[in-house]
C-alpha cells in the first residue's frame, strides 16, 4: 500500500491528476468516474467557435454538396 501512494503522490500532478476510485462497486465507482470526467470537462472552458456570416453560407454550401452525395 505504501508503494502504491507513493506512485500515485510521485507521478501525479495539476494537469495529470491521478484519481483513486474503488471498484468494489460498479454503479458507485462508474458515479464516481462519471463525475471526475465532467468536472475535468466543466475546467476545460469549452465554447462552440463564433462563425460570421460569409464562413456561415460556405459551410451552408458544403453541406448541400454532401446532401446531394447520398
Amino acid at each position: 500500500m505504501d508503494a502504491f501512494e507513493e506512485a500515485i503522490q510521485e507521478t501525479a500532478s495539476k494537469h495529470a491528476p491521478w484519481f483513486v476510485v474503488p471498484a468494489d462497486n460498479k454503479w458507485f465507482t462508474r458515479l464516481v468516474v462519471a463525475a471526475a470526467i465532467v468536472e475535468a470537462m466543466e475546467h476545460l472552458g469549452l465554447a462552440y467557435p463564433k462563425v460570421d456570416a460569409a464562413t456561415r453560407k460556405e459551410l451552408s454550401a458544403a453541406r448541400a454538396v454532401l446532401a446531394r452525395e447520398r
